[in-house]
Formats: structure tokens, C-alpha cells, sequence
């Protein structure tokens, strides 16, 4: 019962995300709130801070890995800046006509206060402590993160005309909608097996979500920055 309760929060906050919370703010504040709700039903399973990554210990060693996980994302994102096929990834109409406000919003607050809490405590925390508790680490990795990647289907329906470099493979165009979500759904759900990896060795869910956080925000400053510096057109 607390893992369909948790699947369930979860699917309410997604669809009120996609389709209601139109305000920057109200997207934060769905998320905060539907984290408070995933605590509880952790603390109503029995899980201790220890079993979600968040005792003393663990924050000791997110600390730790926090810069390091940080420092090799921007190093990647910077070497495939540097490569002309590695660019097209941050052609992204998402970053290019924000603001520097609104990139300092995004990366400072909806970013780690939003989608890096939420879906870390979720699917790296309470989801994956509750099922290793009951059939072990494989199945936990396993199926948080095939619902990690379901969690990007509706965030995913318009990357295809949003990104360049995906625009460029399946098209801008409607058939290319399902192709995208599709890959979207792989992507994300591999993603997911590497948080879970992180969080296991680390003992620590600050670590995965400092390597979400640095993909998440870092991803958006240079294509923010690009757009305007470093791309034609």
C-alpha cells in the first residue's frame, strides 16, 4: 500500500506539473509539497534517514561527492561544447530566450527545489528504499527507474520541435512526437540506473542529486549561453 500511495502522489503531481501549474512558483511548490507527502509515507513504512540516504553519515558523504560529480558534468558539457556534433545537443529553444533572470530562477530554484528534490527523494529515495526493502537492490534500481522513465513522458512530447538535435533525427513534426517520448523514456530510464548505481555506492541521496542538479542546470546556463555567444542563428 505505501508504494501505490507514493506511485500515486507522484502521478497527481505529474499531471497537475504538465497541465495546471502554469506559474514558474506554482511548479515549486507542487513539487515541495509532494515531497512532504513522500516523507510521510516513508515514516509510515518504517523507513529511517539511514534507508533514504539522509542521515548524518550519508549528507557527510554527498558533501564529498557533491563537487567532484559537479566539476566532471561541466567538464563533459564543456568538451562536447567544443565539438561541432556535440553542439546541436544545446541548440535548445528552452534556454535560448530565457532571461539572465530567469536562468538564475531555473538553475537556483525550479531546478534543485523543484525537479532535483522531488524526483530524487522519489525515485532514488522513498520509491527505492521501500521496494529494496521488500525484493532487493535490482528490483529497487529496476523498477524506480522504468518509473523514473515514465515520469518523462508528458515533459517529453514537445522536445522534438524544442531541441535541435533531436529536431534533426525524428523531425519537428507531429509523427516525430512518439519516436521522441519513446527515446525520452529509454534515456531517462537508463539515467535512472545510474542515479540508482550512485545513490547505492555513495550510501548518500544528496550525491545523485548533485549529478542531477549539475546535468540539469549546467545543461540549460551553456545552451543559455551558447545561444547567444557560441551558435549561429
Amino acid at each position: 500500500m505505501p508504494i501505490v500511495c507514493a506511485v500515486a502522489v507522484l502521478a497527481a503531481a505529474n499531471l497537475v506539473n504538465n497541465w495546471l501549474a502554469r506559474s514558474p512558483g506554482l511548479y515549486v511548490v507542487v513539487c515541495v509539497a509532494a515531497t512532504a507527502v513522500l516523507l510521510l509515507l516513508a515514516r509510515w513504512d518504517g523507513l529511517t534517514r539511514a534507508d533514504l540516504g539522509l542521515d548524518a553519515a550519508g549528507l557527510r558523504r554527498g558533501l564529498r561527492w557533491a563537487p567532484v560529480l559537479a566539476g566532471v558534468v561541466l567538464l563533459v558539457m564543456l568538451l562536447l561544447l567544443a565539438v561541432p556534433a556535440g553542439r546541436e545537443a544545446f541548440r535548445d529553444a528552452r534556454a535560448a530566450g530565457l532571461s539572465v533572470g530567469q536562468v538564475l530562477w531555473v538553475t537556483l530554484v525550479r531546478v534543485p527545489f523543484g525537479t532535483v528534490l522531488l524526483e530524487e527523494t522519489a525515485f532514488r529515495g522513498v520509491l527505492w528504499a521501500m521496494i529494496r526493502r521488500r525484493r532487493g537492490t535490482a528490483w529497487a534500481t529496476a523498477v524506480s527507474s522504468l518509473l523514473f522513465g515514465l515520469w518523462h513522458v508528458l515533459p517529453s512530447r514537445g522536445l522534438n520541435r524544442s531541441n535541435a538535435a533531436v529536431g534533426s533525427v525524428f523531425g519537428e513534426g507531429p509523427a516525430g512526437v512518439a519516436p521522441t517520448v519513446a527515446l525520452a523514456i529509454a534515456a531517462t530510464a537508463a539515467a535512472g540506473v545510474v542515479l540508482c548505481e550512485l545513490r547505492r555506492r555513495s550510501g548518500s541521496l544528496p550525491a545523485p542529486m548533485a549529478l542531477h542538479w549539475a546535468v540539469n542546470s549546467f545543461g540549460y546556463v551553456i545552451a543559455w549561453a551558447a545561444a547567444r555567444w557560441w551558435l549561429d542563428g
